[in-house]
């Protein structure tokens, strides 16, 4: 049954958690494909090369630190943008062209990267200048996302079971246990609620839980067989986990049970962010936007024209309710009343 679990994982096309979950991404039918097999390609220690493209090139996590993004993606690229998205420009070092894949930022200048070949990368300069904590080459595959802190305190989180925790805000990484010891899935996407639970999205409909800063987790299993890429707590309590052909599951009791939403897209889903406003947007593969304007009950479903997948989204600070997108060919800026335009007309 692993056997054919895992010649399904290399089949699978990729989304955010996909992309993650494989050594690089195929995302979408156009195939963007990175190598994606566990071990994936070499690791590099070279530093990663500036390139022109690097804003259009494939993104896969983004995050702000303090008033600026910072994405992450393919060759190691890491960009940095000082005006909300509007021009963007990579870090001046990054010690490695390794596929990245997740970005977490404690302040506007403690954060860390992960991605393949286990690697863990960390800044104390805003993204500017980037160190190598972890690597190993013989992992079994990459690592998806990263929390931290900011005491010290850190997860990361990858493929087939495998996660790292710190306790000296990474100086060190060791092993650690998420699930039964015969559990091995896919741990896609790792994300905090406003009361500092911690959650993981995974893989078989598997959502995990721990009230304890990561040293313990706890099944919340859903109803759901296929996988969940990642996964949003609302201000209001509510959280959300999305995953492959448009399922998502929303709960309303600390994870103790999971509701199916109303599927209204073919398209799986990536990344999710709440508005100032309150207002919810999932966004996937083909360009899908799902949109709710009443605190993640009811969504809509609208399609951006060009269709190209979004791996991560962030709002915009300048437009309020515009949105930036990270995915296929880089970033995408989404004005609010662009989104409005694109929920008139429909999917």
């Amino acid at each position: 049954m692993r056997g054919e679990r895992r010649r399904a994982v290399h089949r699978s096309k990729a989304s955010r958690a996909y992309a993650r979950l494989a050594a690089c991404v195929v995302l979408v039918s156009s195939a963007l494909a990175l190598a994606a097999q566990p071990g994936g390609p070499p690791a590099s220690t070279d530093a990663a090369v500036p390139s022109a493209l690097a804003a259009r090139s494939l993104l896969l996590d983004a995050v702000r630190a303090g008033d600026r993004i910072v994405a992450v993606g393919t060759r190691g690229h890491v960009l940095l943008s000082d005006d909300d998205g509007v021009t963007w420009r990579q870090a001046a070092h990054v010690p490695s062209r390794t596929t990245l894949t997740g970005v977490a930022f404690v302040d506007a200048r403690r954060g860390w990267a992960v991605g393949h070949d286990a690697t863990v990368l960390a800044t104390d300069d805003g993204g500017e200048h980037w160190q190598v904590q972890h690597r190993d080459v013989t992992a079994a595959g990459p690592l998806f996302s990263v929390w931290l802190d900011g005491a010290g305190r850190g997860i990361a989180v990858g493929a087939y079971g495998q996660a790292l925790e710190t306790d000296d805000g990474g100086a060190s990484w060791r092993p650690l246990r998420v699930g039964g010891p015969e559990e091995d899935w896919h741990l896609n996407e790792l994300f905090e609620a406003g009361d500092g639970t911690l959650w993981i999205a995974a893989e078989k409909g598997r959502v995990y839980r721990s009230v304890d800063g990561g040293r313990g987790w706890e099944p919340r299993p859903s109803s759901y067989p296929g996988s969940f890429w990642g996964g949003l707590s609302l201000s209001s309590g509510r959280l959300l986990v999305f995953g492959m052909r448009g399922n998502a599951f929303a709960s309303d009791d600390g994870g103790a049970t999971w509701q199916p939403l109303p599927k209204i897209s073919k398209h799986s889903l990536a990344a999710a962010v709440e508005l100032a406003s309150g207002d919810v947007v999932i966004a996937g593969l083909g360009g899908s936007l799902l949109v709710s304007r009443d605190g993640g009950r009811r969504f809509e479903a609208s399609i951006l024209p060009e269709r190209k997948g979004a791996n991560a989204v962030l709002p915009l600070t300048r437009d309020p309710g515009g949105l930036l997108l990270f995915g296929e060919g880089g970033v995408r800026r989404l004005e609010a009343a662009e989104l409005r335009a694109l929920e008139a007309a429909g999917p």
